[in-house]
């Protein structure tokens, strides 16, 4: 099964409730972000795993130690706007992609809950961008 179709299970049981057919995949650690395409303008969704952080989320663009960062990253420094959808929760919000202090200090926040992001940091010679997700006030 290539990845795009393993995202397409993940995406279908996430929503389905209940346990997610996919080896590691865990409901209660990840979430759906969904993300405008920077050159269809078209919504695309994307499952991954995050890591709470006061009002906020903390996601990691690793893409499983992929070479390049994945395109939702890519589509959030093109355009913040984001759809959340958590176990527990959903609404609209904004993406940042962090940088110097702010992302070493949130680094440091997501390996506490999440070492193996550092293994997967280990694999690639791109530095793995750390994005917060904060929900639209109101």
């Amino acid at each position: 099964m290539d990845l795009a179709a393993i995202n397409e299970k993940v995406i279908h049981d996430f929503r389905a409730g209940g346990e997610i057919g996919v080896r590691g995949m865990h409901r209660e650690r990840m979430l759906l972000l969904t993300t405008i395409g920077r050159a269809s303008g078209r919504p695309r969704t994307a499952p991954m795993m995050f890591v709470r952080d006061g009002d906020g989320i903390l996601v990691v663009a690793s893409a499983n130690a992929a070479p390049r960062d994945p395109h939702w990253v890519l589509n959030v420094v093109a355009d913040p706007r984001v759809h959340v959808e958590l176990p527990d929760a959903e609404w609209d919000g904004s993406a940042a992609v962090l940088d110097g202090a702010r992302r070493e200090a949130a680094w440091v926040r997501v390996l506490e809950r999440a070492p193996f992001f550092a293994d997967h940091q280990a694999k690639v010679a791109r530095r793995l961008p750390v994005v917060e997700l904060t929900p639209d006030a109101g």
